[in-house]
C-alpha cells in the first residue's frame, strides 16, 4: 500500500510508492523503447496489454481516438480509505487515490504538437470527462492532470500519453498558489490571474491570444521557455470550461507546443500541468485555473534543492519575443497559402 508521508519540518508531502519500482525503467533498468508494432501497450490492437479502459472516444467497439485506462503501475491505489498514519512526530496518510493514463492518439509517433486541433480537443475533453467523474464521486479533494513528454521530463513510454491523479490532499504547490491568490484578493478585491492577463496583454511577455485564452511567459519564470495558458473568463476549476473554450484551448495549446518545437528543436522534453482549484474549497472568487508548460532544458541541482528557488538562463521576455515571431511567421504562411 502506498503511503503519503509529511515532513515534520517543512510540511512537504512525499509519496512512498513501492509499486512503482516494478516499472521497467526504474533504477537504471531502462529497456529499449517499445516497437510500434507488437510491443507498445498503447498502440491499437494491444488493448489487452493495459487494464480495461474507463473511457474511450469514440466508444468501445469502434476505432478509438483517445483511451483512458488505469495506470498499470499506480503511484496511489484506488482501494481503501485515506486513513491517517502516525508515529510520534511523523504523520501521514494511506496512499489512496486514482491514477489513470490518457492515451492521446492511436498513432504511436503523434504528439500534441502534430495532432490535428480536433484531436487535441478530444484529449482535453477526455481530461474534463474524468475530472467531472472524480468530482462526482466525492472521494478525493484534488485532481492533478499532467503530461511528461520525453525521457528527460519523466516519460517512460514513447507513445503520446498524459496522466491524471486524484489525491486525498491538496498538494503544497497548489496550496501555495491558492494562498497567494487569496492574499491578493484580500488586498485588491480582484483575481490576481485576471490582473496578470490585463497587465501582460500586448506586453513584452505576451505570446499570443484568442477569444478564449491568453498565452504568456510568466514574469518569474522558473524554467527556460516556461509558458502559461490562461482562460480569459474567470473560473476556478478546469471542469467549468465550456465547449467553446475547449476549442480555444486546443488551438492555443497546439500552437504553443508547435512553436516551442520550432524554437527549441523537435521534440523538446517538457512537462505540463493543469492547475485547478480543489473540489472541496470555496475559492471561486480568487482562484483562476490555467495550464503551465515547462520545457526541461536544464537540470535542477544543488542551488534549487537547497533554496527552493530556480535559476533560469533565458529571460521570459526573450522567450516570448521568439515565440511571437514564430507564430507570426506561421500565421503569415497560412494566410499566403
Amino acid at each position: 500500500m502506498p503511503e503519503l508521508r509529511k515532513d515534520p519540518i517543512s510540511g512537504t508531502w512525499v509519496l512512498i510508492s513501492p509499486e512503482r519500482t516494478d516499472r521497467p525503467t526504474d533504477f537504471g533498468k531502462e529497456l529499449a523503447p517499445p516497437s510500434r508494432s507488437g510491443d507498445c501497450p498503447f498502440c491499437p490492437g494491444n488493448e489487452a496489454m493495459t487494464p480495461p479502459e474507463v473511457l474511450a472516444f469514440p466508444k468501445t467497439g469502434k476505432k478509438w481516438q483517445v483511451r483512458v485506462v488505469p495506470n498499470k503501475y499506480p503511484a496511489v491505489t484506488s482501494g481503501g480509505v485515506a486513513d491517517r498514519l502516525g508515529e510520534g512526530l511523523f504523520q501521514g496518510l494511506a496512499g489512496v487515490g486514482i491514477h489513470e493514463v490518457v492515451i492521446e492518439s492511436p498513432d504511436h509517433g503523434a504528439t500534441l504538437a502534430t495532432l490535428p486541433e480536433s484531436a487535441v480537443e478530444d484529449v482535453l475533453r477526455a481530461y474534463q470527462s474524468r475530472f467531472h467523474a472524480i468530482e462526482k464521486g466525492g472521494r478525493f479533494p484534488y485532481v492533478l492532470i499532467f503530461k511528461n513528454h520525453g525521457p528527460e521530463a519523466g516519460a517512460t513510454l514513447e507513445h503520446g500519453h498524459s496522466q491524471l491523479v486524484a489525491l486525498p490532499f491538496v498538494p503544497p504547490r497548489a496550496r501555495q498558489e491558492l494562498d497567494g491568490a487569496l492574499a491578493h484578493f484580500s488586498r485588491e478585491n480582484r483575481c490576481i490571474y485576471c490582473d496578470i492577463i490585463d497587465e501582460e496583454e500586448d506586453g513584452p511577455r505576451f505570446v499570443s491570444g484568442n477569444d478564449d485564452f491568453v498565452v504568456l511567459t510568466p514574469f518569474a519564470s522558473r524554467f527556460a521557455w516556461e509558458v502559461w495558458l490562461l482562460p480569459r473568463r474567470h473560473r476556478a476549476r478546469f471542469g467549468e470550461a465550456t465547449e467553446a473554450e475547449g476549442s480555444g484551448l486546443a488551438r492555443a495549446l497546439k500552437q504553443t507546443l508547435t512553436s516551442l518545437d520550432r524554437a527549441l528543436g523537435l521534440p523538446p522534453p517538457y512537462n505540463f500541468i493543469v492547475q485547478s482549484a480543489p473540489f472541496c474549497e470555496d475559492v471561486d472568487a480568487h482562484y483562476h485555473w490555467h495550464i503551465e508548460i515547462a520545457p526541461r532544458l536544464t537540470r535542477l541541482a544543488g542551488f534549487e534543492w537547497a533554496t527552493g528557488a530556480y535559476i533560469n538562463p533565458t529571460p521570459p521576455e526573450e522567450a516570448a519575443r521568439k515565440l511571437r515571431q514564430i507564430m507570426q511567421l506561421a500565421s503569415s504562411g497560412r494566410s499566403k497559402a
